[in-house]
């Protein structure tokens, strides 16, 4: 729907949810549009911050379509990178670019076997409190 939204001239800014979308090249392709309009973008992800998946599109946006950090800014919350691999790092208020490859969003072993649905540790420990139900 950005693309009827930036032609209908609806937008002021524009807010891509990383998580949302289907992919990096969706991502890229919004961006693209967005330039295009000159609407300014602030990429955001997932709403819980999950900035692992925003680090590499606001370095493209930079890089490869605004090439200006005027009207840029990207969201960052300071919680769930304790379990990436590869956790984005800020440094001076500054997302700093990733130096390993891929997207970032490789989860550590542990957390996935802590959190996952039903039988890790903090599922087990909610069922049994019955906070939830199975």
């Amino acid at each position: 729907m950005f693309k009827q939204f930036l032609q209908a001239n609806a937008l002021q800014y524009l807010q891509i949810d990383s998580c949302r979308l289907g992919s990096v090249n969706e991502n890229m392709a919004v961006l693209l549009m967005a330039k295009k309009f000159n609407i300014p973008v602030c990429p955001h992800a997932g709403g819980v911050g999950l900035c692992e998946l925003v680090q590499h599109l606001i370095i493209f946006d930079y890089i490869s379509v605004s090439g200006s950090l005027e009207n840029r800014m990207c969201e960052y919350v300071d919680h769930l990178h304790e379990h990436f691999k590869y956790p984005v790092s800020i440094h001076h208020a500054a997302y700093m670019p990733p130096k390993d490859p891929g997207y970032s969003t490789e989860m550590k072993e542990e957390s996935v076997l802590q959190y996952q649905f039903p039988d890790g540790e903090v599922w087990h420990q909610l069922i049994i409190d019955k906070k939830v139900e199975v």
